[in-house]
């Protein structure tokens, strides 16, 4: 990591779903507890108001604000749930937004999938990192985690239950700080 006092690292959260209450979203807040102190973290919140991609449209304000986070931070965490064997169609829309501009382009990435299954979201996983490699993002062969049986890991208001999980996410943390350190 920087020495340097006055670096600040931004990342930014994005999580595949919507509901309230998502592992997924819990996962990404235990995942921002895990970060040092001279790394923000913001989740984006507004992934339900992208509207449908059609590269013949023009951005709205929430693409933009999609857009300006992800390219105002050093590195990205994307952590999704899986439907139907692949990524939720409201996360890879607004991943779809980004295609021709490039804002993921060289941006460090960790992901995650989380489920209730004993397969741990893997499609979903493969799904997503199949589209940050066509995206051009900056990832290893560490940079991804796929959490089975998620369900008994976490509490109902979002708190781990299970301490072997802090393990693997602070491995998946400190592969993306050093890939952000790399790449500056």
């Amino acid at each position: 990591m920087k020495t340097d006092t006055g670096y600040k690292i931004k990342i930014l959260g994005i999580s595949g779903s919507l509901r309230d209450h998502s592992s997924n979203t819990h996962l990404l807040r235990i995942i921002g507890n895990l970060l040092p102190d001279n790394v923000s973290f913001n989740l984006f919140g507004e992934l339900h108001l992208i509207p449908p991609f059609n590269p013949g449209d023009k951005e709205n304000e929430v693409i933009v604000n999609l857009k300006n986070a992800i390219s105002a931070a050093q590195g990205v965490i994307i952590c999704t749930p899986e439907y139907a064997f692949g990524v939720p169609g409201v996360l890879k829309n607004a991943l779809d937004w980004t295609v021709s501009s490039g804002e993921f382009n060289d941006k460090p990435l960790a992901a995650v999938s989380a489920s209730p299954l004993n397969s741990g979201g893997d499609k979903a996983l493969a799904s997503l990192l199949l589209t940050m490699t066509a995206l051009g993002a900056r990832k290893n062969e560490i940079c991804s985690l796929s959490v089975p049986n998620i369900k008994a890991k976490l509490s109902v208001e979002g708190h781990l239950t299970d301490a072997s999980l802090l393990h693997p996410l602070q491995i998946l943390v400190d592969n993306l700080l050093l890939t952000i350190d790399e790449s500056v």
